[in-house]
């Protein structure tokens, strides 16, 4: 049996210096991936250190102009939070999705993302809300737009001595709505052939202001639509025009063939699921008249 160093800090100060004197260090927070992993034998760690014992790494609290995420938030927090289910629709729908109850039990947002699986469930609704990961190291801190946080599978942007600390989500203005959906060959305990989260901000005509769309497991890393999403502005909800938006998306998506699914069915997932996706979220946004902080 291979021995592993377990580190557990008790503060970020704390944390940040060990990973400077021990940049290998693992973060763990639930494990639901990494002692998999390590169990498989697909990744080799010789030390650990548990987040569990840092209480801003727990953070869940609606700040001044955002909505801040410790990294250990666990997805069924955000699946049952009032305030998550109704301003931020799509984070709350991507936790459900993941795993089963007691899976979502253990599961954290900072670990779903510094995962970086292209199908990681609440990627999608991160970057619809313009997501900016806060990242520390000893000696200086910084933020990373999420669009640029993942770099392919399993590799992020953090260098070896620094840590995500948070993320930062920002208000949404009065009018907005979001959905995440996704397909899977079962019901519950699968991961995503497929996913697509959808925002909209409409104004007082139900015209389009403001729309985003991300997509996931059909490219390296989980992806805006940015092409899709613009022909979305000043626009109001048509069928024709949910056409050429999902057709769009699936122009935009780089899927693979692979034991899961092909390209091509995966690009047809992409248009289907773009469609489906914008209609909730522009009927939520319609419903949304004040606002939604």
């Amino acid at each position: 049996m291979n021995r592993i160093n377990y580190l557990a800090p008790a503060d970020w100060n704390e944390a940040l210096d060990m990973k400077t004197n021990c940049p290998d260090a693992f973060p763990l927070a639930g494990g639901t991936d990494i002692l998999l992993q390590m169990k498989e034998g697909r990744r080799r760690v010789e030390s650990l250190m548990s987040l569990r014992r840092i209480r801003d790494a727990h953070t869940l609290r609606d700040g001044e102009d955002a909505l801040m995420l410790g990294p250990t938030v666990k997805a069924a927090q955000l699946e049952h939070d009032n305030h998550i289910q109704s301003a931020y629709t799509a984070l709350a729908m991507g936790a459900h999705l993941i795993g089963s109850v007691q899976i979502r039990n253990m599961a954290t947002v900072g670990g779903n993302l510094c995962n970086a699986a292209p199908s990681a469930d609440m990627a999608p609704p991160l970057l619809v809300f313009d997501t900016q990961a806060l990242i520390a190291s000893a000696n200086q801190e910084r933020r990373a737009v999420l669009c640029g946080f993942f770099q392919g599978p399993g590799r992020t942007v953090l260098a070896p001595n620094e840590l995500l600390v948070g993320m930062a989500v920002p208000h949404l203005p009065a009018h907005s709505g979001s959905t995440y959906l996704r397909h899977t060959p079962r019901a519950w305990m699968d991961i995503a052939v497929v996913g697509v989260a959808a925002m909209v901000t409409l104004n007082q005509t139900d015209h389009v202001v403001s729309a985003r769309i991300a997509l996931g497991a059909v490219a390296p890393v989980p992806m805006r639509a940015l092409e899709a999403e613009n022909l979305l502005i000043g626009q109001v909800l048509s069928d024709d025009l949910l056409c050429e938006v999902g057709e769009a998306a699936a122009q935009a998506a780089r899927p693979i063939d692979d034991l899961r699914a092909s390209a091509a069915f995966r690009r047809h997932l992409v248009s289907v699921l773009t469609q489906r996706a914008l209609r909730g979220a522009w009927a939520r946004a319609r419903r949304n008249g004040g606002q939604v902080n």
